[in-house]
This record gives structure tokens, sequence and C-alpha cells, in this order.
């Protein structure tokens, strides 16, 4: 298994990995709200990498028989004139999407992405990562703890 930098050759491989994830969501989500759209697995990398390309980002892969079993996509957003009102704006990696293939999860593939994108965000001066984890998805909530994340914030739901 070897780590690179995304090729375009395995946009189909990142398609197929994005909606393994989004199924995993909608299958966790106890609100029933989330969804795999008709047109999802044809948009949704394509969206990603987009903002990959308008945010300084990254794109990298784990790849075996030439065939990526994971991707990690991260962005170093630029902060706009008012967060300085109400933070102190150290310079932060975002990471948007993280996956490994249900295939070979367990395998530390996960980590050696993470490491990457984390060596990328500090060779960039970042100070912090972020990552928007599903509330419900207790095995990603458990592997970021292993590496050492904690919540910051929460968003909470009602039902009307």
């Amino acid at each position: 298994m070897k780590i690179i930098e995304y090729e375009n050759k395995y946009l189909e491989d990142i398609k197929d990995l994005l909606t393994e994830l989004e199924e995993y969501i909608v299958s966790i989500d106890k609100d029933n709200l989330d969804i795999v759209h008709p047109r999802y697995h044809e948009k949704m990398a394509l969206v990603d990498l987009e903002e990959i390309k308008n945010n300084n980002g990254k794109c990298y892969l784990a790849v075996e028989n030439d065939k990526a079993l994971g991707v990690i996509m991260g962005i170093i957003p630029n902060y706009d004139k008012y967060d300085y009102l109400d933070y102190k704006c150290p310079k932060r990696g975002i990471i948007t999407e993280l996956v490994v293939s249900k295939k070979v999860r367990s395998n530390g593939i996960g980590k050696k992405l993470m490491d990457k994108m984390e060596s990328y965000f500090k060779d960039n001066n970042c100070e912090y990562v972020l990552v928007d984890v599903f509330a419900y998805n207790e095995n990603a909530i458990n592997f970021y703890e292993k590496k050492g994340y904690h919540p910051r914030m929460y968003t909470d739901i009602k039902k009307l």
C-alpha cells in the first residue's frame, strides 16, 4: 500500500469510496435525514476536488494494485475579514473527507492517510486541524480520538 497524491485515473475509485461512505452514513443516521441522491456518485467527488483546488488543498490516496482503497481530502481555507472579531484565527487545515474501503479497514490505512495530511498541514504552517464527524459515526469518533482529536463544537438537532 502506498500513499500518493491524487491522479485523475483514480476518479472512479474516489467516487466509489465517497458513495460507500455516504451509504454507511445513511445506514446509521438515527434522524433519517441523510440520503444518497441519484447523482451523488457522479457529482460529489467533483465538488470535493473543486473545493480542494480553490482552497490550497490536497487529496491523497491509498493505492494498492493500481486501485485506490482509501482517500483523504483537506483544505487550508482563508479567514474572512470578520472572523477576527470573535476568534484568534490560528491557521488551520480542515479534513473534508476520509474514507477507507470497508474491505481493508483496520489495517492502518486511515492512520497513514491522516499522517500524510497532517504533514501537509504542518508544512503549510497550520497550527490546528479540524474535522467534522457525524455524531452517529462512533467508529470515526473513536478513530479521531485515538489520533488526539477532541470535540470543540456540537450541533444539536430537534425535530419539530
